[in-house]
């Protein structure tokens, strides 16, 4: 029987790794990240949307989205957050479920790459949910080298995610991404679960 697997994590704990571990076991690994890229193309009624409520600066001159100067604006409070979460997390779980459903009807188990899994209740469609922890340092070290931008601007990023507890306490499988845990090893049991 195919499973519906919830992946989910902090910024920097490793989930784009996990995902393509569990991609070469045999999973179609959505991003729902990749998705919420989409969904923010100009025209989108998603963008606008997101216009409306953070204002037109967050637009370059061609239209498109200047995903910075977003993060800038919606990461700024917790109500900013629920703001942008409310507008992009219908659009992204219509799209990413609609694309689970056709790995599973093809008989594949499909995994769910969503950084607000819990926080939109995309867990409670999913067989089983996987969460990816490290420690704040670890995570901010892969943040800075991963992407361009601040060490100011990253510990912001982190500052709108929940602890790590909120990951742990809701989980079905939590992964410890970061020395001296090795995360083949990490996963061994939720392949095991995929075999049966």
């Amino acid at each position: 029987m195919p499973y519906l697997i919830g992946l989910t994590g902090q910024t920097g704990a490793g989930k784009t790794l996990v995902g393509g571990l569990l991609a070469r076991h045999g999973c179609e690994v959505i991003d729902c990240d990749q998705i919420s890229r989409e969904i923010y193309l100009p025209g989108s009624p998603v963008l606008e949307k997101i216009v409306k409520r953070f204002g037109n600066d967050i637009l370059r001159p061609d239209g498109s989205l200047d995903r910075a100067a977003l993060a800038h604006k919606a990461f700024a409070t917790e109500k900013d957050v629920a703001a942008l979460n409310a507008i992009t997390h219908p659009a992204i779980y219509q799209i990413s479920f609609g694309r689970a459903q056709r790995a599973m009807q093809e008989g594949r188990h499909a995994v769910l790459d969503a950084a607000a899994l819990f926080e939109s209740n995309g867990d409670l469609i999913c067989h089983f949910s996987i969460a990816v922890v490290a420690p704040k340092e670890v995570r901010l070290g892969r943040i800075l080298a991963r992407d361009d931008i601040t060490e100011q601007a990253a510990k912001e990023r982190m500052a709108a995610q929940k602890e790590d507890s909120f990951y742990t306490n809701r989980a079905d499988y939590v992964i410890r991404n970061y020395p001296p845990f090795v995360l083949e090893e990490e996963l061994q049991p939720v392949f095991a679960k995929l075999n049966n």
